[in-house]
């Protein structure tokens, strides 16, 4: 048996052209050794973090204390020792997976890293973030996250235009995929109209999963109480948990139509990489779904899927590796069409919407009660 037969991972990237990232960082699973054993055994090429990742990563941990403690007689403010933290997690983990995106000449081995979700609806602030992050971690495989905002999308093309790597996050529409997406080819164009190298820059556009179907699940619970017919509940009833995988798939046929335009061709001719979609809230929320629903489904060339620890196991031990991404593509647009009829009526724009500032708050709470558990240690250590 092969290792690719062994591990189903190693066969989603080998035969599948599916990249598996994970969603998760620690010092703790850099310092242990586990980071490096994921690489090699589990066949994880890259890795993503955001404000709620590092807030169970610090808070109540001692393996930062030091770091605390040193940032605390360098008289630094909250801020600077929460990026003292954090840029050294990311810094280590982008030499772990330096060896990784040497060997797919930089089609992997990205560390993201999101600027501050405070700032997501500031294209400036963002801006500004993303230089100050890229030149003070100095590693070409580091990924800044921007969110997919209104605000977010015209950072995003300023800051590829600065030859930066971003990882564009919180898109749930498909619309605002479309626009993250010519976000990146307009900052491409800017910087090789400027004469500049365009082949070393990658960009990930981070397409949301299972919040999706909890968000639909719950209206079409809701929807079923509120009728007694039982045609009606049977066609609430055939879409739960079906809208995720449906958008998604309708996401990867917009991103086939971008990146084989004409004006793709001519950046492509330059050196330019696509950027790929990345399916990103994949681990199952509802335990009556497969608890790897959003890998097998969605397995198709030119992509990444970010698994949070847990769905890396529950992947590796049953996964069913094959191309989906393409299968059913009619049945996934008579989906979301089928949210539209009256029985069901459901606004799909309304509830992306709604996911996005729901996103950003997700975002938001835990930065904001990781400052504060930081201020507590800090005045906790400062004493002692």
């Amino acid at each position: 048996m092969t290792a690719a037969e062994k591990n189903p991972i190693l066969e989603i990237e080998s035969k599948y052209g599916q990249s598996i990232w994970m969603d998760n960082l620690s010092r703790d699973l850099i310092e242990s050794g586990e980071l490096k054993a994921l690489i090699s055994d589990r066949g994880i090429e890259g890795i993503t973090s955001n404000p709620a990742i590092f807030e169970k990563a610090i808070a109540g941990n001692k393996i930062y204390d030091t770091d605390i403690e040193a940032g605390i007689k360098a008289e630094k403010s909250t801020e600077e020792i929460y990026e003292t933290l954090v840029f050294e997690d990311i810094c280590n983990a982008c030499d772990i997976f330096k060896e990784v995106y040497d060997k797919t000449n930089g089609l992997d081995g990205y560390v993201s890293i999101e600027v501050p979700p405070t700032i997501a609806k500031d294209t400036e602030s963002t801006i500004s973030e993303a230089k100050r992050y890229y030149q003070e971690i100095k590693r070409e495989n580091v990924m800044i996250k921007i969110p997919g905002t209104q605000e977010g999308l015209p950072a995003v093309e300023a800051v590829i235009s600065e030859g930066i790597n971003v990882n564009v996050t919180l898109l749930f529409a498909v619309e605002s995929y479309v626009q993250a997406a010519w976000a990146y080819i307009r900052g491409l164009e800017k910087r090789a109209a400027e004469g500049k190298d365009i082949s070393k820059i990658a960009s990930v556009a981070s397409f949301f999963l299972s919040r999706i179907d909890t968000k639909v699940d719950k209206l079409i619970d809701q929807k079923i109480k509120e009728t007694e017919d039982a045609d009606t509940q049977a066609k609430l009833i055939a879409l739960k948990g079906k809208i995720a995988i449906a958008n998604a798939k309708v996401a990867y046929q917009k991103y086939k139509e971008i990146f084989s335009s004409d004006r793709w061709k001519a950046l492509a001719e330059k050196g330019a990489k696509v950027q790929r979609l990345l399916w990103a809230s994949t681990s199952t929320k509802n335990p009556e779904y497969s608890d790897v629903m959003y890998v097998d489904e969605l397995v198709g060339p030119n992509t990444v899927n970010t698994l949070p620890p847990s769905t890396i196991e529950a992947c590796a031990d049953h996964c069913d590796p094959a191309s989906r991404i393409e299968s059913n593509v009619d049945a996934a647009y008579k989906v979301i069409e089928s949210l539209k009829d009256s029985d069901v009526n459901i606004d799909i724009n309304q509830v992306m919407d709604e996911l996005l500032e729901e996103g950003i708050d997700k975002f938001v709470k835990p930065f904001e009660s990781l400052m504060s558990s930081l201020e507590e240690k800090v005045k906790q250590l400062a004493t002692v």
